[in-house]
């Protein structure tokens, strides 16, 4: 299907005017290139993310994406972003629409529409999974280049609003591959990355969960606020010391010579997810209208959480865990 002419755009305005697109270039200027990969002092990486989390979960999303982007690079290719890159990784995969990939000499061209591109008019480059005829792959791509065009209004959602989330469509867009088909899912890269974006989702609970702690702070709980704010507490300290144990799984595996990634980033995944949507129970039944109606950084916080956790695919996300314990047998799995 072509997609309607009046929807694309080129809307480089964004990157101008966006508070947060402005706090991801000055993330990826100063900070980024000092994050460690997945591997090497993982802790602090994944410490990084939940921080960003806390701060604003679309920030959180776009250095997440260009994070990812870097380890992806330097794991398969041997490559760091250069100064002033800024990168996403865009490789949704839902049944339609699809980006396709055609060798143009010792090259590609991509032709589609890519969906959730989040930084579509902030990031400068990107990594984007494509089909091709030898299978899945996945391709380095500078978003300057005239076929790429971002579809103006396919993110009408308030939550994660500032991620810039659009479909990106590409008419032979000028691509070179990342690594062999396979490259991009077939490493243990891709599954610690699984449990870099839970960082993210955990950094959102903990900002969700700020005005009960507040309230606590100023002596305004009651027993049943109080009960609330122990629950979420309980919640949240269980998640941070998850997320500590996985980060030190992973540098002990980097390779994951123990097969044991694939239920880590499961179980990681599942229990922050778990956290974070217990969390916004709580804060909410505590605190009532009063913080959604009149507090806009908690407002957006909420709704920005309760989108960025669906990335989590719930039971099919448990039963997938489920099956792996079953294949590996309980000892292996632990």
């Amino acid at each position: 299907m072509t997609t309607p002419a009046h929807v694309l755009g080129s809307d480089t305005s964004f990157a101008a005017e966006s508070s947060v697109a402005g706090l991801f270039a000055a993330f990826v200027d100063g900070e980024a290139a000092d994050v460690p990969f997945p591997g090497r002092s993982t802790a602090r990486r994944f410490a990084v993310l939940t921080s960003l989390g806390r701060r604003d979960l679309s920030l959180a999303r776009l250095a997440e994406g260009h994070l990812d982007a870097a380890a992806v690079l330097h794991e398969i290719a041997g490559l760091r972003p250069r100064a002033g890159e800024r990168w996403g990784v865009w490789a949704a995969r839902p049944p339609q629409p699809v980006v396709h990939a055609a060798r143009a000499g010792d090259d590609w061209k991509l032709n589609g529409v890519k969906p959730y591109c989040s930084g579509a008019r902030a990031c400068t480059h990107a990594l984007v999974s494509a089909e091709s005829d030898d299978g899945y792959r996945l391709f380095s791509v500078a978003l300057d280049s005239p076929g790429v065009v971002p579809v103006l209004g396919t993110w009408p959602a308030v939550g994660m609003a500032d991620s810039d989330s659009l479909d990106v469509s590409f008419t032979d867009v000028p691509a070179r591959a990342v690594g062999e088909p396979g490259a991009y899912l077939d490493r243990p890269g891709f599954l610690h990355g699984g449990v870099g974006v839970a960082a993210c989702w955990l950094g959102g609970a903990h900002a969700v969960a700020a005005p009960l702690y507040e309230r606590a702070a100023a002596g305004h709980l009651n027993d049943h606020a109080a009960a609330h704010l122990g629950a979420a507490d309980v919640l949240l300290d269980a998640a941070d010391t998850v997320m500590r144990r996985a980060a030190e799984d992973i540098d002990a595996d980097p390779g994951d010579s123990q097969r044991r990634a694939r239920v880590r980033g499961l179980r990681t995944r599942a229990l922050v997810e778990k956290t974070c949507t217990e969390v916004l129970g709580h804060v909410g039944r505590a605190t009532g209208a009063g913080p959604l109606c009149h507090d806009e950084q908690h407002a957006r916080a909420v709704a920005d959480l309760t989108v960025y956790i669906r990335q989590h695919h719930a039971e099919a996300n448990l039963a997938e865990l489920g099956h792996t314990i079953a294949e590996a047998g309980q000892e292996a799995a632990r």
